[in-house]
Order: C-alpha cells, then sequence, then structure tokens
C-alpha cells in the first residue's frame, strides 16, 4: 500500500463539540432583537402610561430586561448594533411620549425639545441600567467567545 492511501483510509477526527453555554445562545440577527425590542418597550411604555398617567419605575425595569435580553439574543456578528440599542431605544421612546403624550414625560407646556430633554433626565437611571447591563453582557459574551464558551481559561 502506498502512503497516500494509509492516510485516507483513517478516519478523521472532529473535535470534541462542547455544550453551548448561555453565553453562546443567542443567534438572532440584529434587526430582528432591534425590531423585538422596540416593540416590547413601547407596548411596555404604553401600558405604564395607559395605567399611571407617566413613565415610572415599572419601565425601567422593563426597559433593562429587554435590554439584557437583547445582548443575550443576537448573534455575534450584530454585537455592535445591541451595544448600541438601549440609547437609541430610549432616546425614540422618549420622543414618540414627548410628541404625543407631553404630560406622560414632562410638564403640558414644555416644548417638544424641552419635554425630551426632560424625559431623559427623568428615565436616567433605567437607561443607565440598561446600557450597562447590555454592555456587561457583550463584554461577557466575547469572553466566552474567545474561551470556548468558558469565562475564565483554565490551565
Amino acid at each position: 500500500m502506498s502512503r497516500v492511501s494509509q492516510t485516507r483510509a483513517q478516519p478523521r477526527r472532529r473535535p470534541a463539540r462542547h455544550a453551548r453555554t448561555l453565553w453562546e445562545e443567542g443567534r438572532r440577527p440584529g434587526r430582528q432583537v432591534v425590531a423585538l425590542s422596540t416593540a416590547t418597550v413601547l407596548a411596555a411604555a404604553g401600558a405604564n402610561v395607559g395605567l399611571a398617567d407617566e413613565l415610572s419605575v415599572y419601565f425601567d425595569l422593563v426597559f433593562a430586561a429587554v435590554c439584557l435580553a437583547a445582548a443575550l439574543a443576537v448573534r455575534p456578528r450584530d454585537f455592535f448594533v445591541v451595544g448600541m440599542l438601549p440609547p437609541l431605544l430610549m432616546l425614540g421612546t422618549i420622543t414618540l411620549l414627548a410628541a404625543f403624550f407631553r404630560a406622560s414625560v414632562a410638564d403640558e407646556v414644555d416644548n417638544l425639545v424641552q419635554a425630551v430633554v426632560s424625559g431623559l433626565a427623568h428615565r436616567a437611571g433605567g437607561l443607565v441600567a440598561g446600557y450597562s447591563v447590555a454592555l456587561a453582557v457583550l463584554a461577557l459574551r466575547q469572553v466566552a467567545r474567545r474561551n470556548a464558551g468558558r469565562l475564565r481559561r483554565f490551565a
């Protein structure tokens, strides 16, 4: 037998696949994650305004949870999209509310720009929480991606 035929006869060894961890599970396209996040946050804002006539801590909690879910659901090549999502999502939500339901985010007599700035200032805690959670999860997912699903390297 020639040397070439011996190497072909041996089966190839594939690297052992490990079970995916929480950090590796996200496989949704960025556009889909943005659309679902936007719909969820707008629904939560609408429900909050409908029940309490203004945005409250309920909205902040839902916003932070949506940011967490978006960071876990997105595929790795769309990390940038989700990294930019929280501030833009909050700005868009506050702008819509300021345009149509001004009293929910600011005083009724405020103009649109002043209402948006006031609304962002009042919801700054939720924005910081959501943005921090999203960036932290994306960073952990990037580390896990480099270390085959683990957050730390073991010797």
